[in-house]
């Protein structure tokens, strides 16, 4: 009985952690919140002028990391229906 229940454990395919897609939506929101947190701390220090690139990942890295997390979950949450 034994030899059975060991069996079908190993039948059974185990699914490798979070979706590729998820996995891309968290670093992106990742990299966009680090963009915004130097934003607010280079603001903070006096700086007037910042790059345009650093504004731009802020404004434009997370609500995209955010949106690819959330199309990722929605996926996932269809394909177990």
């Amino acid at each position: 009985m034994e030899t059975a229940v060991k069996e079908a454990a190993v039948a059974v395919p185990e699914k490798p952690g979070k979706p590729i897609l998820m996995r891309v939506g968290i670093g992106l929101f990742a990299l966009g919140m680090i963009a915004v947190t130097a934003v607010f701390v280079l603001f903070a220090a006096g700086l007037e002028n910042l790059p345009v690139w650093l504004s731009a990942a802020a404004g434009v890295i997370t609500p995209l990391g955010l949106a690819l997390g959330l199309i990722a979950l929605i996926r996932e949450a269809r394909r177990k229906s």
